[in-house]
């Protein structure tokens, strides 16, 4: 059983339990925000993190603009901007519930097929685990699955496909040589630059405020900086579709923490179907481990 593979798969999960946590700290954010005025700070205030650390990592900043020129981070700041707006705009027109199962869900689908056409094939194992988990995401969001508009499951679909774009093309990046942490900032700071002229669109009062500045600085280091950089050491391991399998604990997390902080109610059939999400991630996690061994791109 190989340490590196059981050290990949731990450092996604602990990634998807910090992005998780992003939907309460919003809640419990200030009054006047909105998904895109956030979304876009957050990949703002990441990137620059990601800046920041980057000695920390071993990198000089100049790296990250030299990772700028690759094909791979081009493609995945395309999908790094792509989510921002197609996940916030497609949970408005479908409802929270609707819109997020179909994002989170897709994902994993897509990243597998994307993956699948890049040179990492999904295994028969993947394929039950990831059913698996998507039987359970249908139980857990069941008591808002109905109404929404067409429109807003198109959209939520598109930012499941951009969550698997960014997520093969970072995997690519990485097998054609480049590090995580250059390749990161660039994907990052590049997305929140392509989406400023939307956040000109926005109302900013609210990051004036105390809660708004801990806000954009817990989003922005904790549930990107730090989350990204456990996600990019799990995927410099590991195949697409497995890690975006992996990363199906996120709305788990949000789902606890939604009971436990915000007091929301647990149903029956919820709670069956956040069971069966656990179920799945601990069957991918096994055959993962089992797994023949991939190269281990430093970070």
């Amino acid at each position: 059983m190989p340490r590196s593979t059981n050290a990949a798969v731990v450092s996604v999960l602990l990634g998807a339990v910090l992005f998780g946590t992003a939907g309460t700290a919003q809640a419990l954010g200030p009054a006047g925000t909105t998904p895109i005025g956030v979304g876009t700070v957050r990949l703002l205030v990441g990137g620059l993190g990601l800046l920041l650390v980057l000695p920390l990592l071993g990198h000089r900043r100049v790296e990250a603009l030299r990772a700028a020129r690759s094909p791979w981070v081009i493609a995945s700041v395309i999908g790094t901007a792509s989510y921002q707006l197609c996940f916030f705009a497609g949970v408005e027109r479908a409802g929270v519930a609707l819109g997020t199962l179909v994002a989170v869900g897709s994902a994993p689908l897509f990243a597998g097929l994307l993956g699948w056409a890049t040179g990492h094939p999904p295994t028969r194992a993947w394929g039950v685990a990831t059913a698996v988990c998507l039987l359970g995401l249908t139980l857990l969001s069941a008591q808002g699955l109905t109404g929404g508009e067409p429109a807003g499951v198109a959209l939520a679909l598109g930012a499941g496909l951009a969550v698997a774009a960014y997520t093969v093309a970072v995997k690519r990046a990485f097998d054609a040589g480049g590090r995580p942490g250059p390749v990161l900032t660039a994907s990052f700071l590049l997305g929140g630059l392509v989406l400023l002229p939307v956040l000109a669109t926005q109302p900013l009062a609210w990051i004036a405020a105390p809660r708004g500045v801990a806000l954009a600085v817990y989003l922005g280091l904790a549930t990107m900086t730090v989350a990204n950089v456990l996600h990019a050491r799990g995927l410099a391991r590991l195949a697409p579709g497995p890690v975006a399998t992996l990363m199906l604990v996120e709305p788990l997390v949000a789902t606890v923490l939604g009971v436990v902080v915000l007091g929301e109610r647990l149903t029956a059939p919820a709670g069956a179907g956040l069971l069966l999400v656990l179920g799945g991630l601990l069957l991918l996690g096994a055959s993962v481990r089992r797994s023949d061994p991939e190269p281990v791109v430093p970070l």
